[in-house]
């Protein structure tokens, strides 16, 4: 699909469902600056699966199904993305009409976050944290 041509180490790829794919596509990109990378549409035009990018990482989104092997329903994800600037994603949200839940403020952990929620639900959580990989053991 849309990322094969990429070199990445993510093994974890979040997939949110939503209601209305393209509206909230076009939401994050706005509000949280991702980037657009793939969308498969239906015969009716309507998006079955989109890709986005944010910070060099993949984020999936598709509509909300009742199909038995892929189900989803919008507003049940939570996604935590690491960057350097949560302040300037607040004000982006902010700008963008977002709803910003927590912060910007600083953890007793030395992070700084955020948490903001979209227009059908999802939590998101930014922060200057980045969780570390142990290297692999022999």
């Amino acid at each position: 699909m849309g990322a094969e041509a990429s070199t990445t180490t993510q093994v974890f790829y979040p997939t949110l469902h939503y209601r209305d794919p393209a509206a909230a596509i076009d939401w994050l990109v706005e509000a949280f600056g991702c980037q657009r990378l793939f969308a498969a549409t239906g015969p009716d035009g309507a998006i079955g699966h989109a890709e986005l990018t944010f910070e060099g990482a993949v984020l999936m989104v598709g509509p909300v199904t009742d199909g038995p092997t892929w189900s989803g329903h919008a507003g049940e994800g939570r996604v935590y993305l690491a960057l350097d600037d949560v302040d300037g994603l607040a004000a982006r949200v902010r700008a963008a009409g977002g709803e910003l839940l927590r912060g910007p403020a600083d953890t007793d952990y030395g992070s700084r976050e955020c948490t903001v929620r979209d227009p059908e639900g999802n939590l998101w959580s930014f922060g200057t944290y980045r969780p570390a990989v142990p290297a692999p053991t022999a």
